[in-house]
């Protein structure tokens, strides 16, 4: 169906303002520039207790001024006053449900079975499109036919919408994905439905690096994927987000993945020249958030595996100093502090 306008809508909560509040994208004209239809393009939202967020994610699709949208809202049950925002937006919605689930990624597969969009996508129940988002990824995906997935740029944004940062999209280049060095966000990215079927679906047993699997997965099929410059998404980052909060269970989902890529399937000798910096990456992720928690029996165990794995990181001050601190067990500050305390206690020592 055709995207509503802004006039259509519920009106806002009261003090929202800018986009998508009170703007919308310009509305595009019922056919192509050729003459051609738009394709239908199908977003699922997965959600679950996300009332204080649900609702910016329902208007920043729903006003893309797209002429052939098809969306989709999988709640697992939601008890926070996120089925009655849904509701609001019902009119406006091709299929929702709110009902228990096996978690997001079970959620998105069951919003993708009910899609009948040639370019599909997901969209968390936190994050926002970009202002004519779905037009640009349809134009550019028509007049490629070969690319079977493109991403774009994407902001960070933190609970109050406020920018924070940028996401680190780039042209795609094989050994970085399989390095997990993340320049695909999620939030921008949009496959084909053809592409999905090749592939398979979103694997339900991965809750937080699905989506890295994925763009893997197709990848490795032989699919190609695109990184369009255009801003495209935000990308919502607060303190309960799953990528802060549930980091050791990523990393374990991280492991997982790399084995079933290197262990259990045959590649090449270029894959395996790139196996010990994969390994290394993810013990570097998991080392420098049990750094930053000051978790340094851990810390140290994942950054000593990951310099063995890759020495070269040692040159690195970003690298060394969280290894140093983990292997001492307390920031150098505290050491000098210490050290200064003994000075004046035993010696008699004065700054002067």
């Amino acid at each position: 169906m055709p995207c509503p306008t802004l006039s259509e809508l519920p009106p806002p909560p009261l003090g929202r303002t800018g986009w998508p509040w009170t703007e919308e994208s310009p509305q595009l004209p019922a056919t192509m520039p050729d003459g051609r239809p738009w394709p239908r393009v199908s977003i699922v939202t997965p959600s679950y207790n996300q009332a204080e967020f649900i609702e910016e994610t329902i208007r920043s699709v729903l006003l893309q001024g797209y002429p052939n949208l098809e969306y989709i809202i999988i709640d697992g049950g939601s008890t926070d006053g996120s089925v009655e925002i849904i509701r609001k937006y019902a009119p406006w919605l091709a299929y929702w449900v709110s009902e228990p689930d096996r978690g997001q990624s079970h959620a998105i597969n069951k919003g993708f079975e009910r899609a009948t969009g040639e370019v599909l996508a997901w969209l968390n129940s936190d994050d926002t499109y970009e202002p004519g988002a779905l037009g640009k990824v349809a134009e550019f995906l028509r007049a490629h036919p070969d690319v079977g997935m493109v991403y774009g740029d994407c902001r960070k944004i933190d609970d109050q919408g406020r920018f924070i940062g940028t996401c680190p999209a780039r042209a795609f280049d094989m050994k970085p994905l399989v390095c997990n060095q993340w320049f695909i966000p999620q939030q921008s990215a949009f496959f084909r439905q053809s592409v999905l079927r090749a592939v398979g679906a979103v694997k339900e047993d991965l809750h937080l690096v699905m989506d890295w699997d994925l763009w893997l997965r197709i990848a490795l099929t032989g699919f190609k994927i695109v990184y369009v410059p255009a801003l495209l998404a935000s990308f919502r980052i607060y303190p309960e987000t799953k990528t802060n909060s549930q980091f050791e269970r990523s990393g374990q989902e991280k492991f997982a993945v790399l084995d079933s890529l290197f262990v259990h399937t045959c590649r090449g000798d270029q894959f395996r020249q790139w196996k010990k910096q994969a390994y290394a990456n993810v013990h570097k992720f998991l080392g420098i958030h049990y750094y930053s928690q000051k978790r340094y029996l851990a810390a140290r165990r994942h950054l000593l595996k990951s310099a063995w794995l890759r020495p070269l990181q040692l040159r690195r001050s970003e690298f060394l100093r969280p290894l140093l601190v983990s292997l001492i067990g307390r920031p150098i500050r505290c050491w000098a502090q210490a050290i200064k305390n003994i000075l004046v206690h035993i010696l008699g020592f004065r700054r002067t």
